[in-house]
């Protein structure tokens, strides 16, 4: 068990400067007296600093410090760190099952007679409410207040949970609806830098359940996105197992040209990093070209670090970090003793000393100055177009055979015009045609020279009489209260409004498919003449389909560009040669007419983003709007559950639940529920999408008075156990061998044969007293870390999984929710063991903890007479005893009542 820390020794006094006292204490990694520490990555120590902080010796050890300090030798072998964040990151989607979990382990501690009092994040959560804004309503004055409104009424079950939550729990913010988006929140306002915690100074560092979270490696915090289990364990002081990445050094020098954007820079990045290859590294950015270039940038860089296929793109503090937390409202005191502690435990980069030239995994290089104006599309990030080619470009994704950059639309049809009334006007649709301009998007609104450039572009258009034709449905998403200040202090958002780029809500919109819908007119003449119809967004991804339906060429573009595409009208456009538009008195206006120079576009941000409009944004935040401030919630520690909700319901994850740990158990005679071939994706097993109106999930949903209209999707309703467990393993493109190549959401029933929704399946084997296992091929449980992956299994009774291999992080979150991952032995799977999954299964464990170790060997025998050797991952001491006390919540609840004070 846990042990006084070995690294105590190394504690530190940081005085302030001058005579003005002490900071606190810190973990000094000089006086460990290491040369090998001043070659490393920053980014790598950070997770150096957490190691030798949380050093116990059980949950961390003192070789893992060891393993992360020799990183030039052990990362390319992919050891396993455990890795403990400063804090966690949360949004509405994600944030209810984890306040839904909370509240169960309250009740659950009150039930065992301990204090309930006790059940608090043991890390600060930061849980912003963002993912709820619908572009119902567009170009008007009033679109915030109308679509804030309709989400109210969507979302006022688990608006007012969530606010629950926010007032029971200690150690948590919940950030109100209509604040803005999540990751521009946590850059202005939530990012600590360095946290003084009971005197000791430490990182910032934080996990997140978005990709985006990413974004925040802009400040010099190291965060990335992780599933909701990870998530809710990391909130529960649990730690987190990693691979020690590999860091990929990009080095940036020289300056952006005049009239490139930042959106332009990351379109460039990202697609070089694709190239690379980065996924599961580290990438760190250095080099002069640093100094020249500003924290928005590098946020907007961070930000796409999912798209470029990178865990983090890291941006070490240096001064431009200080410069824009102190524009953002920090305090000179909090500033002062970020760059003190970072100095002094050389964390802090100073491009005006000779840097330490430090060890990467790998080397890129790029002159900022080669960068060219582009966007990506059209249906790909990364499938980067410089605005020079996009003409030559679209006629060739026209002409090419149906694929990322192909339409295969024929000769003959591709200059054809759709004819349609707008409105009781005559007008026309051809392939190309923009009918979603959208300025949305953590990536791009929370940088001020691109937001700004946006606006001086329709300043510039306005002037010039220039118009968007109506049917384009334009709106503008801030991802926060401050864009707007900046804005209205510009004297520019009247521009906008003009171009009907009218501010619809404060939060993610058009980049995560909330685009609304188009106009009916619009809709049919695209669907009946099959017009290739373009959306033109300054988002981060622009997948066929997401979006919107309807748009099926989707290009990624600053919001300069979007604006600029809105008023043509059309992707079809050189933008060199042919106008961009015509005024009235027949003049013809051209992109370089409208475009702002980086001189201007300077010049209005430093007289319009001012300090104070931070500080009265965020100050604002804590106090809450008219409509959330009404929700009416219980004041109570303990949730009062309502039977009767479809969106919140109590989980039976402490039933039955005592104060001695059942300890560890095997499988007897258990059946096998599906019988899976190699990469099974969690898309697969967990509830994802709108519920299908003939799934076990609607079936439930109706039998409680719920119209069909209103099932919403898996996603609204995370929060409800019953829902989820019915839409895991739900997908309607599994494919489980039992049904011999049938390919659907069901499976056999062994016993009697039927074959059954796999939920209606479980339940049958569950009411016949059966255990049930999975047998799985390789990678299962690939793609992104989804929690209800694990939970819904553990619901419908699934006591293990069989597989030729696991993807990592799914594993974990298996052994989290108390199931044996086992895997087969090399060479050797289902079919060659000539298991038909028709055999009945038994697992023997010992039932002494003490006698299992990691990764022993462990038979599996069958009621036909076969016994074959497995795997046992449990790969750490940690996770055998999550096992031993039936999962990670009764694991940590059996801790807190141990706990001596």
């Amino acid at each position: 068990m846990a042990s006084q820390n070995p690294f105590n020794k190394i504690l530190k006094t940081l005085q302030k400067p001058g005579d003005g006292g002490e900071f606190g204490k810190y973990y000094s990694l000089p006086a460990l007296n290491d040369s090998r520490i001043d070659a490393l990555p920053y980014s790598i120590r950070i997770l150096l600093e957490s190691a030798i902080r949380n050093c116990d010796e059980f949950q961390v050890k003192a070789n893992d410090v060891e393993k992360i300090i020799d990183w030039k030798n052990t990362s390319p072998k992919l050891v396993e760190i455990p890795f403990k964040p400063a804090r966690v990151l949360l949004q509405d989607f994600t944030g209810v099952p984890a306040v839904v979990d909370l509240a169960c382990m309250r009740d659950a501690m009150n039930r065992l007679g301990g204090d309930s009092n006790k059940i608090n994040p043991l890390v600060p959560v930061d849980l912003v409410i963002d993912h709820s804004v619908q572009v119902d309503v567009a170009r008007s004055e009033n679109a915030v207040q109308a679509n804030m409104e309709l989400e109210f009424q969507r979302n006022n079950e688990r608006f007012g949970f969530l606010k629950w939550g926010s007032n029971a729990f200690d150690n948590m913010l919940v950030v109100p609806p209509g604040s803005g988006i999540v990751h521009q929140v946590n850059l202005e306002y939530l990012g600590r830098v360095v946290f003084n915690t009971n005197g000791v100074l430490y990182p910032d560092s934080v996990v997140g359940t978005d990709s985006h979270t990413t974004m925040i490696d802009g400040l010099g915090v190291a965060g990335w996105g992780v599933g909701g289990i990870e998530a809710e364990a990391a909130m529960l002081g649990q730690p987190m197992s990693m691979v020690l990445p590999g860091v990929v050094g990009f080095k940036l020098s020289g300056k952006l040209r005049s009239g490139v954007t930042a959106t332009d820079l990351v379109l460039t990045v990202t697609q070089i990093l694709r190239k690379h290859g980065v996924v599961g590294k580290f990438v760190e950015f250095y080099g002069q070209g640093m100094s020249e270039l500003p924290l928005a940038d590098r946020a907007t860089i961070a930000n796409m670090s999912p798209e470029y296929g990178a865990t983090m793109g890291f941006f070490p503090v240096d001064h431009v970090t200080l410069q824009y937390l102190k524009l953002t409202g920090r305090s000179d005191e909090t500033v002062s003793m970020i760059e003190s502690y970072l100095r002094a435990n050389k964390m802090f980069v100073d491009y005006s000393e000779p840097q330490v030239e430090r060890d990467y995994s790998s080397y890129l290089e790029l002159n900022l100055e080669d960068v060219e104006p582009c966007v990506s599309g059209p249906k790909r990030p990364h499938d980067r177009v410089t605005l020079k080619e996009m003409k030559a470009d679209w006629h060739a994704c026209l002409d090419n055979k149906v694929g990322f950059k192909g339409f295969a639309v024929k000769k003959e049809a591709q200059t054809k015009a759709a004819e349609f009334k707008f409105r009781e006007t005559p007008a026309k649709l051809r392939h190309g045609d923009v009918v979603i301009a959208a300025i949305t998007s953590c990536t791009n609104t929370s940088n001020p020279s691109v937001m700004l450039g946006a606006a001086l572009v329709a300043k510039k258009a306005c002037d010039l009489g220039l118009e968007v034709k109506p049917w384009i449905k334009t709106s503008l998403a801030p991802g926060s209260g401050v864009v707007t200040k900046y804005l209205q202090r510009s004297g520019l958002q009247k521009y906008l409004n003009q171009l009907g780029f009218n501010i619809v809500g404060y939060g993610c919109t058009t980049c995560i498919g909330n685009s609304g819908d188009i106009d009916e007119a619009v809709a049919s003449a695209i669907t009946e003449n099959d017009i290739v119809a373009a959306a033109v967004l300054s988002g981060n991804r622009n997948f066929e389909g997401r979006v919107h339906p309807l748009t099926r060429a989707n290009y990624l573009a600053s919001p300069p560009l979007v604006v600029a595409y809105a008023l043509a009208g059309t992707v079809d456009i050189d933008f060199d040669t042919e106008p961009i538009g015509i005024t009235k008195d027949g003049k013809q206006i051209f992109f370089r007419d409208i475009w702002p120079s980086s001189e201007e576009i300077a010049d209005v941000v430093q007289s319009s983003v001012l300090p104070d409009m931070f500080r009265e944004t965020y100050n604002a935040i804590t106090k809450g709007n008219p409509m959330w401030n009404g929700l009416s919630v219980p004041s109570g520690n303990l949730y009062a559950w309502d039977s009767t909700s479809t969106y919140i319901h109590e989980p039976p994850y402490f039933k039955d639940m005592s104060m001695s740990p059942p300890g560890p158990h095997g499988v007897k005679d258990a059946y096998c529920l599906l019988n899976f071939g190699d990469s099974i994706t969690t898309d697969h097993i967990s509830p994802a999408g709108s519920i299908h109106k003939d799934s076990p999930a609607a079936r439930y949903l109706t039998e409680r008075g719920v119209d069909r209209r209103d099932f919403n999707s898996y996603g609204s309703r995370r929060g409800n156990d019953e829902v989820m467990a019915r839409g895991t393993f739900a997908n309607i493109r599994i494919v489980n061998k039992f049904l011999n190549g049938e390919v659907g959401p069901k499976t056999i029933h062994v016993p009697s044969g039927e074959k059954l929704s796999v939920f209606d399946a479980a339940t049958k084997y569950k009411s016949e007293g059966h255990g049930m296992i999975i047998l799985a091929g390789a990678e299962y449980g690939s793609g992104s870390s989804r929690d209800w992956a694990a939970k819904g299994p553990m619901l419908l009774g699934v006591k293990a999984v069989i597989a030729k291999s696991f993807e990592r992080i799914h594993r974990s979150n298996l052994v989290g929710m108390g199931i044996i991952p086992l895997c087969f032995k090399t060479g050797e799977d289902a079919e060659t063991l000539g298991l038909t999954g028709h055999e009945r299964y038994t697992i023997d464990l010992p039932s002494n903890v003490n006698e299992i170790r990691p990764g022993q060997d462990i038979t599996v025998v069958t009621d036909n007479g076969k016994k074959f050797s497995s795997t046992l991952r449990f790969d750490t001491e940690v996770e055998l005893a999550y096992f031993s006390h039936g999962g990670i919540l009764q694991y940590a609840i059996r801790n807190l009542i141990n706990a001596k004070h």
